[in-house]
């Protein structure tokens, strides 16, 4: 009883809020340098730089936790929340970098839908991270982690279909090669926006 009397720090929905609109911002560099590897090297560099700001919002929800006495969700949670959305811009920056690395002159159309996948994912990821204060919400919160869930499912059949196409038709070893990697992160970002989904769902289910 003392516990819910005592004040709350409210910050941490502002953080985790302001992570979501970086990673949101990140998904469409991502996808605009799919579009066009002509401005590839600025893409890049601006995604560097959401991930940086990203990694300070991270450092301080975490430095957040640490001096908070009453938090308005578990520690584990808040801690498991912020470094489960900071791996989202990570593999957005290695991706970038990626492109760049591997000197890749053309994407498939394959890939650029992952990439389009991860932007509605983000979205709507940045729509349920901003429902998070107001946990009575239910209804909606459930329904956008279903949202997420389901564009998760359609970058996974996008993969496949991907794959197959890359060894049925690329000659060029290398090439196969360098857009197999490509593919295997763009996926993986959508698995890490379902996994933050999947958290909010348990977070939901524990406080509402």
């Amino acid at each position: 009883m003392f516990g819910r009397l005592m004040p709350k720090e409210g910050r941490f929905f502002d953080l985790f809020t302001a992570h979501a609109d970086l990673s949101r911002q990140g998904s469409r560099e991502l996808a605009a340098l799919m579009a066009d590897l002509g401005q590839a090297e600025e893409r890049v560099k601006n995604i560097e730089t959401l991930e940086k700001k990203a990694d300070k919002v991270t450092h301080d929800t975490v430095d957040l936790l640490h001096k908070t006495f009453i938090t308005p969700l578990d520690r584990d949670q808040i801690h498991n929340l912020i470094t489960t959305m900071d791996d989202i811009l990570d593999l957005m920056e290695d991706a970038a970098q990626c492109i760049n690395l591997y000197d890749i002159r053309a994407v498939t159309p394959d890939a650029r839908a992952l990439a389009d996948i991860g932007v509605q994912c983000c979205d709507r990821l940045h729509m349920v991270v901003s429902l998070l204060h107001n946990l009575n919400d239910t209804a909606s919160i459930m329904k956008i982690c279903e949202e997420i869930d389901r564009l998760e499912s359609d970058a996974d059949r996008v993969m496949r279909r991907g794959m197959g196409r890359l060894f049925r038709d690329e000659a060029d070893t290398r090439q196969l090669i360098k857009m197999k990697a490509i593919y295997e992160l763009l996926e993986e970002i959508t698995d890490k926006c379902e996994d933050v989904a999947n958290l909010i769902e348990g977070i939901v289910l524990e406080n509402a």
